[in-house]
């Protein structure tokens, strides 16, 4: 072996030490502030249900409605297939699967709504919405669920935590807040509304002897405000910032902001020119916080003769395919009508995808050559995307790790990786 040519240098380990101490804050703020995404499990979609609506039955209800609907006006693989334009390959697959998931879980995430949904009713009667939907929450739920409450302006400010603090102090007499719970924040415009919200949230667990943090909450962004404030700075990252640690998600409400701007009722829809941008300015201002953003919902309802159900699926499926292209991995659904075009989309949107995304993944961990070079990020959003497809029920366990040659725990370490 030849002689080992020496290595020098200039710098003193002084010049290090100082460096570090300059960009300690920096490195501190830096973990506080973007911790990354947290891992879990994030439900494709949120129902809204009326308070005055929901019921004991109501999860399995939508689900039922829409079976029902798949039997009336798609009831087999290639005729379903056909309405979406899905190809031979996934169209018994996918059709399988979405008439499994609406048997199973039809609704992953529920919010019992006591806004716009609801309207405004005698306080004693929504009293009593509020405290029906925390009993019936507490005995059978989906994975997750919660609240929207009425927003912290002026004139609907105490009738908001009124009924926050009903629902809330009902689970907690019925056994304790469940694991998945959600709390959703309509119509902010300033960040100091999210901070009294939070202030509230504290002192309810402190009242209760919950740990500081154990609720958190949705702030939905519905107002040109809540994008862009007076002096031109993006108010929605004030407001995470102003959640103090509590803020979970950020969700884009479709009619509420398209008025705001003064798009017509015609053309309010989650594609809207003005709907994208305030996505990608709440994407940006979520990135990186643990904060996760989602799309919210059309109002095009999928009822009526076979045609103009199809015509709606096929709306709906267009958008839910195009959100997921834009990492809007969430949305909102408003009718059971909507569910087999959720699921579907989903469904496809993952399946199309596996075999490519776990090979490359096979080939990262083996460090074997091809013909795309994966850095660490890359290989942390392929196994994020194979998390999130066995989630929501698209993979299944066995033929990811045969594919990918990874166990769940190993996508999840790739997951969790921050920087490379």
């Amino acid at each position: 072996m030849g002689r080992q040519e020496q290595v020098r240098t200039s710098l003193g380990a002084e010049v290090g030490k100082e460096v570090d101490g300059l960009l300690a804050p920096v490195d501190a703020e830096l973990a506080l502030r973007y911790p990354g995404d947290p891992g879990t499990r994030q439900p494709v979609h949120t129902v809204y249900v009326p308070g005055d609506v929901f019921g004991a039955g109501t999860v399995r209800d939508w689900g039922d409605r829409a079976l029902a609907a798949l039997d009336e006006h798609a009831p087999d693989a290639a005729s379903f297939a056909a309405v979406l334009g899905l190809s031979d390959e996934l169209a018994g697959p996918v059709y399988t699967r979405v008439r499994a998931k609406l048997e199973r879980e039809p609704v992953e995430d529920l919010r019992v709504d006591f806004e716009d949904g609801y309207g405004h009713r005698p306080d004693a009667e929504e009293d009593e919405d509020a405290a029906r939907a925390a009993r019936l929450l507490a005995r059978e739920a989906p994975p997750y669920l919660g609240v929207r409450v009425k927003c912290m302006e002026a004139g609907t400010r105490e009738r908001g935590i009124r009924t926050l603090d009903v629902f809330l102090s009902g689970l907690m007499a019925a056994g304790g807040l469940p694991e998945g719970l959600n709390l959703t924040l309509p119509k902010v415009t300033y960040a100091e509304q999210v901070g009294a919200f939070a202030r509230v949230l504290d002192a309810f667990e402190r009242t209760h002897g919950l740990d500081s943090g154990r609720l958190g909450f949705e702030i939905q962004i519905e107002t040109s405000q809540a994008i862009l404030a007076a002096d031109g700075t993006a108010t929605v990252a004030r407001m995470i910032q102003a959640a103090g640690g509590r803020a979970t998600g950020l969700h884009y409400g479709t009619f509420d902001y398209s008025a705001a701007l003064g798009v017509s009722a015609a053309h309010q829809a989650p594609d809207h020119p003005a709907a994208d941008h305030a996505k990608a300015v709440m994407q940006v201002a979520a990135a990186g916080t643990g904060v996760r953003v989602s799309d919210g919902s059309t109002n095009v309802l999928p009822v009526g003769p076979t045609a103009q159900v199809h015509d709606a699926w096929r709306l709906h499926h267009r958008l839910t395919r195009r959100a997921l292209a834009r990492a809007y991995h969430q949305g909102w659904d408003m009718h059971p009508g909507h569910l087999p075009t959720r699921y579907a989309a989903v469904f496809a949107f993952y399946r199309e995808g596996f075999a490519q995304a776990a090979a490359r993944l096979a080939a990262y961990t083996a460090r074997a050559q091809g013909d795309i070079l994966d850095e660490p990020a890359t290989a942390r959003a392929l196994s994020g995307y194979l998390l999130r497809g066995l989630d929501c029920g698209a993979l299944d366990g066995a033929e990811v790790t045969a594919a990918s040659r990874l166990t769940r725990a190993g996508l999840e370490d790739l997951a969790s990786v921050r920087r490379g």
